[in-house]
Formats: structure tokens, C-alpha cells, sequence
């Protein structure tokens, strides 16, 4: 055998030693969807069972026939779309309003209200939600699509986020613009924001996901079921002294979990389009 050979011979190993590293790598981060598929189709006594099977025995539908008949869940799953969606939209707009002034736009002060902002990073959501829960209650809007949209119209990391990209636009589209004689919105709309649009796909998904799965914010500012998310309706299904259904649980999630993936396969899609057609890397 000669040398050529020995190195093809030991090229072919190690792809095939690295092909299966990798596929026990990938079953490992795919166990815990594993685990969550097939217990959503295990009946309650098989759940419970010790030591527990990953397989069921017995397959059954009964965990998703109570997600439907003991919650009201088309409501709780268009109250998380319009919660999650509205949070989206509104975070979008102002993140990007405020992103513009900030990378774009000379003024006495920016990087003190910069600082400002990324300072308040550092402060946990759990500090302020009493305050803020006083304040939508002043307003009477508890148990309300505006108590839980607007206090999240704008993020901290979102306006940080969106400012970074902006300072790589070069600045001689808006100079260009500004000469045709655009205003300062104008430009915002038509120059920057086309030129944007993998930011904000990015910065949507990041939102959109985040609020979707939120539980803490959907439990603290409603109290009745029909305003509810489906995060903090699964809470619901929780038996006397504290008994999960988790049969019932990993059914919720696994229905929850659907219309986020057709999301990001769709705007996966759309990003990729985004970065080639801009030509940013």
C-alpha cells in the first residue's frame, strides 16, 4: 500500500469518524423534542411510570383532546399571536426610530442617553415589574392587550442592537439622499431601512419568540383565562397540591411550538434573500 493510499485510507476514517461525532451530537440536542413528542402521545399511568420508557406503548391522543376540551385554546393561541405580534410590531418601529437618531443623527448628549440605555440592560425585568404593574393598573388597562403590549412597545436591546448595525450603512447614502433634498424620515424609510432588513428580521424573531414564550408577564398582568397566552394557560392544567399533567404539558408545547417553526422557516428564507440581495456579509 502505498503512501497516497495510507492518507486517502485515513482521510475516509476520520470523515466517517467526524460523521458520526457529529450525529450523536445532533440526537443529543434533538433528545430533549424527542422526549417532548413522544411523551405528548403517552397515557397518563405510562408517564408517571418509574423507570420511565422514552418509547410509549401505548400511543393515545387523550392529552391533546384535553388541551382542547379543558382550555379555551384557539383563544389562548390567538391572545399569544396578538400579544407577541403586537410587542413585535411596536418594538420594530420605535427600536428603530430611536436606532436611527442614535447612529445617524449628531446631537448634544447622545452618548450619555446611549450609555443610559445600555445601563438599563443591567436591570432585571423582575425589578421593575411592580412598578410598572401600578402603572397599568392606574390606567385601567389589567386584563387588557394594552397592559401587555405597551410596556414592551420598545427595547433597551433592541435600540442597541439596531444602532450597531446602522453605523456599518455607509454614510454617504444619506448624504446622497439629502442632496436630492429628503428629509431626515424620508431618508430613515427609504435609505436605511431597506438597506436594514436582516437586522430586523433578526431583531423580530428575537421578539417574537421572546414574548411568545414568555410566562411571567402574561401571569402578572391578566387574571382572567380568556385574556390569557398559551404559556400561562398550560399553568391551568396543573391538578390539586400541584400535580403536572406533563402528558398534557409536552401536548401544549408541541402545538405552541408549531406556529413558531413555520415562522422561522419562512423568515429563515426571507433573511437569506435579505443578506444576498444587500450584500452584506
Amino acid at each position: 500500500m502505498t503512501a497516497l493510499d495510507m492518507r486517502r485510507r485515513l482521510r475516509t476514517v476520520g470523515s466517517g469518524l467526524f460523521f458520526v461525532a457529529m450525529l450523536i451530537v445532533g440526537l443529543l440536542v434533538l433528545l430533549p423534542i424527542i422526549i417532548i413528542v413522544l411523551t405528548a402521545f403517552k397515557p397518563v399511568a405510562e408517564v408517571n411510570a418509574f423507570p420511565p420508557s422514552l418509547l410509549p406503548s401505548d400511543w393515545t391522543l387523550d392529552n391533546f383532546t384535553r388541551i382542547f376540551t379543558e382550555l379555551p385554546f384557539a383563544r389562548l393561541i390567538l391572545n399569544s399571536f396578538v400579544f407577541a405580534g403586537g410587542v413585535t410590531l411596536c418594538a420594530l418601529v420605535f427600536d428603530s426610530l430611536a436606532a436611527y437618531v442614535l447612529a445617524r443623527i449628531d446631537f448634544k448628549g447622545s452618548r450619555v442617553l446611549l450609555l443610559i440605555i445600555v445601563a438599563s440592560l443591567m436591570i432585571p425585568f423582575q425589578a421593575t415589574l411592580i412598578p410598572i404593574y401600578q402603572l397599568v393598573a392606574d390606567f385601567g388597562w389589567v386584563n387588557t392587550f394594552w397592559g401587555l403590549i405597551i410596556p414592551r412597545a420598545a427595547d433597551a436591546f433592541g435600540i442597541f442592537f439596531l444602532r450597531q448595525f446602522f453605523l456599518s450603512l455607509p454614510r454617504d447614502l444619506d448624504n446622497a439622499a439629502r442632496i436630492d433634498g429628503a428629509s431626515e424620515f424620508r431618508i430613515f424609510r427609504s435609505v436605511v431601512l431597506p438597506n436594514a432588513v436582516p437586522a430586523l428580521l433578526t431583531l423580530g424573531i428575537y421578539t417574537f419568540v421572546n414574548n411568545w414564550n414568555d410566562l411571567l408577564w402574561p401571569l402578572v398582568f391578566t387574571t382572567k383565562q380568556e385574556m390569557g397566552t398559551i404559556t400561562s394557560g398550560l399553568t391551568l392544567l396543573t391538578g390539586p397540591s400541584g400535580i403536572v399533567p406533563y402528558g398534557v404539558m409536552m401536548a401544549g408545547s408541541l402545538i405552541a411550538v408549531v406556529p413558531l417553526a413555520i415562522m422561522f422557516l419562512f423568515v429563515q428564507r426571507r433573511f437569506i434573500e435579505s443578506v444576498a440581495s444587500t450584500g452584506l456579509k
